[in-house]
């Protein structure tokens, strides 16, 4: 056996012990005659009494494997305080799948990263739901900035907005629980909740003195992701407000209404947009690019893999203008960068979010999953969004004042543009 089948063969070991161990590993637990229950499985490279059963499985390592695998980290380190929680604590009873699922949370909370996270199957399943465009909640994307938790942006005539959450919003408690340090998912599995029911969320804001309390009821959040209509001089106004499973569809089913209507210039409302999946991004942005254009490039570190848009433009020649402000993140962020990179479409507002990192979702076999930080978006013309975001080419306020007066002087300034 060559010295790389050895590491694969290692690996696949490792991999399934870590994320299998006690509930999803039958054939490879039984592999090893009357080691087939958990505690079995821990003791194998790790007790005194190793059988040929463990000795075989270390033996499948040369002396420089083993060597790289000690430099890199000590597994045995897990596996006795395994052992040592199972032979001493007395409380309750031991519950394997959630001593797995919080090892694998640990792992994932020691990259620093808030983006990358473990999704239970649960939450997994909350997560797909959310992308379908139905949930109970009160209907706010979030984010990380600044290590606190932060509205990125309240979703169109849902309870957030109504109940006044704005984007920018920093929230640091919800009812009296605080959920600094928690990441994404675990705020939003308290935040949500059954329709009716009300949540308390205590938040800071620029411009405020102290903290404010906002109660908001939960609704079953349904989203229509794509909205127009006509502006005067033949204007056509489209808002798109996420980029979800359905949003190609909504967009492609009003296509000729809006052609039939002869526009003479388009604005593009991003506002408050928190992005959504690289598959509808590409096929919204190919509506407006041409053949060939580079919709964005996503940098892996050592390689970088292109996206270029179909070809099937439906809007050539026709001035655009795109509306963005702190609440446009992730691949809204990217939609603006390329129609302004290609089209010299003009960006008005404010600066975006600044979520320039790619997510991958790897479902794992006990129905949870993996959502993990691949790549960084870089604009067609190279620019890294991540953190600073993409600054627009006029800076436009949006006051609280303007807010509820129903004035929106970024809007207005796009229309005077495309006189």
């Amino acid at each position: 056996m060559n010295k790389s089948s050895k590491k694969i063969i290692f690996i696949f070991l490792i991999i399934t012990t870590s994320f299998g161990a006690g509930f999803a590993v039958n054939d490879f637990i039984n592999s090893f005659d009357d080691r087939n229950n958990i505690k079995g499985l821990i003791n194998i490279g790790g007790q005194d009494d190793q059988d040929k059963t463990s000795l075989d499985f270390w033996n499948i390592l040369d002396k420089e494997d083993k060597n790289e695998i000690e430099e890199r980290a000590d597994f045995g380190v897990f596996w006795e305080a395994w052992r040592m929680i199972e032979g001493k604590y007395t409380l309750e009873n031991l519950d394997y799948e959630k001593m797995v699922h919080g090892a694998v949370s640990g792992m994932v909370d020691s990259l620093g990263d808030p983006y990358t996270v473990f999704l239970s199957p649960q939450d997994r399943m909350m997560f797909e739901q959310d992308m379908k465009g139905s949930f109970s909640g009160i209907g706010a994307e979030i984010g990380f900035r600044d290590k606190f938790l932060t509205v990125i942006a309240p979703l169109k005539g849902s309870p957030a907005e109504k109940a006044g959450l704005l984007s920018g919003d920093k929230i640091l408690k919800v009812d009296e629980v605080e959920i600094i340090g928690m990441n994404i998912d675990e705020a939003v599995n308290i935040i949500r909740g059954e329709k009716g029911t009300m949540v308390k969320l205590t938040i800071g804001r620029d411009g405020l003195d102290e903290l404010k309390e906002i109660e908001i009821v939960r609704d079953i959040i349904k989203i229509e992701t794509v909205e127009w209509e006509v502006k005067n001089r033949n204007i056509v106004y489209i808002r798109i407000s996420q980029f979800k499973e359905e949003t190609v569809d909504e967009f492609d089913s009003q296509i000729d209404d809006i052609i039939i209507n002869d526009p003479k210039g388009i604005i593009i409302d991003l506002r408050n947009n928190p992005g959504g999946y690289v598959s509808t991004l590409e096929d919204i942005a190919s509506r407006f690019l041409n053949n060939g254009d580079i919709i964005f490039v996503e940098d892996f570190g050592n390689k970088n893999e292109v996206y270029k848009a179909n070809g099937s433009n439906k809007f050539s020649s026709i001035p655009i203008v795109v509306l963005i402000n702190e609440g446009s993140a992730s691949a809204s962020e990217i939609f603006a960068g390329a129609l302004r990179d290609n089209n010299d479409a003009q960006l008005v507002g404010k600066t975006t979010f600044g979520k320039g990192l790619v997510q991958e979702m790897q479902n794992l076999k006990d129905g949870s999953a993996l959502k993990i930080t691949v790549a960084r978006w870089l604009t067609p013309n190279g620019l890294d969004i991540n953190k600073d975001g993409i600054k627009p080419d006029y800076e436009v306020e949006m006051t609280l004042e303007d807010y509820e007066n129903n004035k929106d002087p970024q809007l207005e300034k796009a229309l005077e543009l495309l006189k």
